[in-house]
């Protein structure tokens, strides 16, 4: 069954359970987008959202070393047949659940299109448990990064203040745009010394967008430069759990009100997106 095929099975119209599919993103690593996606994780599950995370960083997973976890089994065992998928996926601080990714093996870093099937057809099969599925991906441009980003509803690009994240981050939004036609994108900037500081890196690349590209971008604000972020780091905990009343803590629980209040989209991209909707009673 090819990916179009996939897609229409599993997203339904008529179906009343929907889940949401977001893509966290960067054109540079070393933005702090996998702690992002870790923190948002948790304060998106203390809303009462049942949250999974995908580590979709294949070659490199590293979300499940970030929170101190253990797995005996990854995506490898899962893309292999070895396992399946309720056997590789684990649970995390506050309820979440990881589909944590392999680290070392290079054959991962380009996923062929019957490998991309079948991690698509095994979400499928524990959809029924979550409401919110966050795609850690990988950085830069690799063949894994862009698809990833083009099978979720929503691309959420992390950026830093540095001169060569900002950069990163437009050439990635530029071919997004460009060879695949993506129009949408949000905007978080991380690591930012103070809120005037993330607004001008937003400003500096709507300008260039709005001159050479034919994109939004929606702004969500900043996840501000806070000590307890590297301190939780050293401790292989997520901030939040840590230090619930750091300022990049607190972010974090806004970032996570603003994403519960988003509207669906009404209809999936022109993509293969997937995971839409829910059905009820399969």
């Amino acid at each position: 069954m090819d990916q179009a095929a996939t897609l229409r099975r599993i997203t339904d119209p008529d179906s009343k359970r929907e889940i949401r599919v977001m893509a966290i993103t960067s054109g540079k690593g070393g933005v702090g987008k996998t702690n992002v996606v870790a923190n948002l994780a948790i304060a998106l599950s203390r809303t009462g959202k049942k949250v999974l995370v995908l580590d979709a960083d294949l070659g490199l997973g590293n979300i499940d070393v970030l929170l101190g976890l253990a797995p005996r089994y990854n995506l490898r065992h899962l893309l292999s047949g070895e396992k399946s998928v309720s056997e590789i996926m684990i649970e995390g601080p506050s309820g979440i659940f990881i589909l944590p990714a392999s680290s070392g093996f290079e054959e991962l870093t380009a996923l062929s299109m019957e490998q991309q099937l079948n991690l698509l057809s095994a979400i499928e099969k524990v959809s029924d448990r979550i409401d919110i599925l966050l795609i850690d991906t990988g950085a830069g441009i690799s063949s894994n990064v862009i698809y990833f980003n083009l099978v979720a509803q929503d691309i959420i690009v992390v950026v830093s203040p540095e001169p060569t994240s900002i950069t990163d981050a437009y050439a990635l939004m530029k071919i997004l745009s460009v060879r695949h036609n993506e129009k949408k994108f949000r905007l978080l900037v991380n690591l930012a010394k103070t809120p005037q500081q993330a607004k001008d890196v937003y400003r500096r690349l709507s300008i260039v967008a709005d001159r050479f590209l034919n994109i939004s971008i929606d702004y969500l604000g900043d996840i501000p430069l806070d000590d307890y972020l590297p301190l939780a780091v050293c401790q292989q905990k997520a901030a939040f759990e840590l230090f619930p009343d750091s300022r990049a803590s607190k972010a974090f629980v806004g970032l996570a009100r603003q994403i519960s209040a988003l509207p669906m989209p009404e209809s999936p991209k022109g993509n293969i997106q997937f995971l839409q909707y829910k059905q009820i009673g399969q």
